[in-house]
């Protein structure tokens, strides 16, 4: 697998690297986690079919060499790109965790899906409901105006406005699970997400 997100073994520390195979060999004895057991491990259950879609497309996006599972060193570069990834690095993955169809670009539908999912699954409350908020996207980021976001307006856009930016960033905020593996609390205890 490598290093394809630019997130090198040398950037986590040894402890952190421990923790996680230990919840990793702990939860999944055969080194290989599956989509079931990515859910089970997550405490993602009782999912509706956009977060469903959205917790599928997120374990499609961690299994880089598309075998059906998430290896050990699959589990370290996903997990480290997201919490320690540079913000290219980030926007890079989750424009490839938005391009549901795979197309090389996010249409208003893809991206919409998405921030329902997210939502959903977060349980936050929000100002701005869905629809206004993927409508703001396209208009402050879609610079051609084609209803389509290519890899370039969405890394700029983004970039470029703060706001957007922190979104992404707390849409995708996996303190949680990083609580949970270091131990300080299990998936039992954690109850439903928040």
């Amino acid at each position: 697998m490598g290093n394809s997100n630019g997130v090198s073994m040398e950037e986590l520390t040894s402890c952190e690297i421990h923790q996680w195979y230990k919840k990793f060999m702990t939860e999944c004895p055969s080194g290989q986690l599956t989509l079931y057991e990515f859910k089970q491990f997550f405490g993602l259950k009782n999912l509706s079919d956009s977060s469903n879609a959205y917790v599928e497309q997120m374990f499609e996006t961690f299994d880089m060499n598309n075998d059906g599972s998430i290896d050990f060193m699959e589990y370290v570069a996903a997990l480290s790109l997201v919490l320690k990834g540079k913000v290219e690095q980030k926007l890079r993955w989750y424009f490839k965790l938005y391009d549901v169809d795979g197309n090389g670009c996010i249409d208003r539908g893809e991206l919409l899906n998405i921030i329902r999912a997210v939502r959903a699954i977060n349980g936050c409350k929000h100002e701005m409901s869905a629809e206004e908020f993927t409508n703001m996207v396209f208009d402050k980021i879609d610079i051609n105006g084609d209803g389509e976001l290519s890899l370039e307006e969405f890394m700029e856009g983004v970039q470029k406005d703060e706001m957007l930016l922190e979104v992404l960033t707390q849409s995708l905020d996996l303190s949680h699970i990083v609580q949970m593996i270091e131990g300080e609390r299990s998936p039992e205890e954690q109850g439903p997400q928040s």
